[in-house]
């Protein structure tokens, strides 16, 4: 009875750790940016699941919990400001969003120690079922990527891989970095140090990101830094809409190809409010400039709307496309939990637009991303094969608060400029708002709650990258090898 006691007690401590290595890898990421932190952390979580094999299902759960429970602490204000919800209900919230993504590490580790019979084939095993396990985290139940692994490889040499395999793809690479280092610690020198030795030849021989190959344009994205709790508040609209109007106006000035505006800028059906739908036609002919904003449509019912993206040029005329991927519990309740809407009567029912996204415009068809659907790589695939050239972004940081969720959301938006080869426009609210080359990099910004103008140049794109041809069935490839190795093995012993 007391060996079994205490068995629990080392199992708990061993768990405890395994929620503190997890609850490093938020630091990974923007605004932190220690992608080898992440690195380590992982390598340190599996080297523990290969000591305590027994518990490694379990070690897996924990370091879910706390990577993405304590990772995503900054939904508990949101929950609590924004959804009406006291701060117990509103921690209980993130706690289950941590209990359910924790279970994708927890199946994670359990294959690896299921599949891996010698030390070596981690090497395989580890950063495969990673690759599997971030591709059914982005799709099982609508999919959540946030903080996706493949980001981590932004701002180093393999990057360019991206452009070919995707941010699923590119999580082979810290995940293979996080087993060799993992062999390294439990003594196997040799097969840690060729897992070593591939991850630095894979990035040293990454190809080049895709380039831009079209005329230079000039953009302006309009920061407003309207508060939440303004934004949607009748009584100040006049100075919201004045104060888009007054930036716009200098922004046109310069004469640029396009003006952006945020997410849901016009925080109001213009079909419902005809002296501000003349108003504003009215000043974007004065401007001489196309301006593409983020705004609601009213459907033909009259009674449900999109969210989505106008484009509106100086003759008057004026496009949308409405936002397809949606939030789920913030902008619609799944149909399989409809008494949710009892519990948080204040959720927004908006209808997923339909179409393929793009806004046809005088310099080319502009792709729109809509908030939440930059951090999913098959919407900004889907743009770029129905023509987009270039891709905007629109949102509204202001329910992130002060946290670092709006930088991890920035972080999303460059994968997919990286992915698909495009320059992003990204207006948001309350910042961050930049320009985004194919790269990654950001070529012009805006401090992070200012007001004011992000201005620079882009260029269009008819180029396809191998990600936006193929998208993600090349990583079947993987699984084919996983299978192959795992035969082997069996066969050997």
């Amino acid at each position: 009875m007391a060996l079994k006691f205490r068995r629990h007690g080392r199992n708990t401590g061993i768990l405890l750790l395994g929620l503190g290595f997890g609850a490093l890898m938020p630091f990974a990421y923007s605004p932190y940016d220690h992608a080898w932190l992440g690195v380590l952390a992982l390598s340190a979580w599996l080297a523990l699941a290969l000591a305590r094999r027994g518990i490694a299902g379990r070690l897996g759960f924990a370091f879910g919990l706390g990577w993405f429970g304590i990772g995503a602490w900054w939904l508990a204000p949101t929950f609590h400001l924004y959804g009406g919800l006291p701060y117990v209900a509103a921690a209980g919230c993130v706690l289950l969003v941590g209990l359910a993504l924790g279970a994708f590490p927890a199946l994670w580790m359990w294959l690896v120690q299921a599949l891996t019979r010698r030390d070596a084939w981690l090497l395989v095993t580890f950063p495969v079922l990673a690759v599997g396990e971030e591709w059914l985290r982005g799709h099982l139940f609508t999919g959540l990527p946030w903080t996706a692994l493949g980001n981590l490889v932004l701002g180093t040499p393999a990057v360019g891989w991206v452009a070919w395999f995707g941010v699923y793809g590119a999580t082979l690479l810290p995940a293979l970095a996080a087993a060799a280092l993992a062999l390294v610690w439990r003594g196997e020198l040799r097969w840690g140090g060729i897992g070593l030795l591939v991850v630095l030849l894979l990035g040293l021989a990454a190809p080049h990101p895709y380039a831009a190959d079209g005329p230079v344009r000039h953009a302006a994205l309009v920061q407003a830094n309207i508060p939440q709790d303004e934004k949607w508040d009748a009584a100040f609209l006049n100075d919201t809409m004045q104060r888009y109007a007054r930036l716009s106006a200098r922004a046109a000035a310069d004469h640029p190809d396009l003006i952006v505006w945020p997410e849901a800028a016009v925080p109001f059906f213009l079909s419902r409010a005809p002296d501000w739908n003349a108003w504003l036609k009215a000043n974007i002919h004065a401007w001489g400039v196309p301006l593409a904003f983020g705004g609601l449509k009213l459907m033909a019912d009259g009674e449900h709307g999109e969210n989505g993206v106008y484009l509106a040029l100086p003759d008057g005329s004026r496009r949308f496309v409405g936002k397809q991927h949606l939030v789920p519990f913030g902008e619609y309740v799944p149909s399989w939990l409809p008494f949710v809407h009892a519990l948080v009567p204040a959720i927004a029912h908006w209808t997923p637009g339909s179409g393929n996204g793009v806004l046809a415009g005088p310099h080319g068809p502009l792709g729109s991303l809509v908030c939440y659907e930059s951090i999913f790589p098959e919407q900004a695939r889907e743009r770029v094969r129905a023509g987009a050239q270039v891709l905007v972004n629109v949102t509204n940081d202001a329910w992130y608060g002060h946290s670092p969720a709006a930088w991890q959301d920035l972080q999303a938006a460059r994968m997919r400029a990286v992915e698909t080869g495009r320059y992003v426009l990204r207006a948001a609210n309350t910042g961050v708002s930049a320009i985004i080359a194919p790269d990654g990099r950001l070529t012009a910004s805006r401090p992070w709650w200012t007001q004011g103008l992000v201005q620079g140049t882009y260029r269009p794109s008819r180029r396809m990258t191998p990600y936006v041809r193929w998208g993600d069935a090349p990583l079947s490839a993987g699984f084919v090898l996983l299978a192959l190795a795992v035969w082997f093995d069996r066969k050997r012993g």
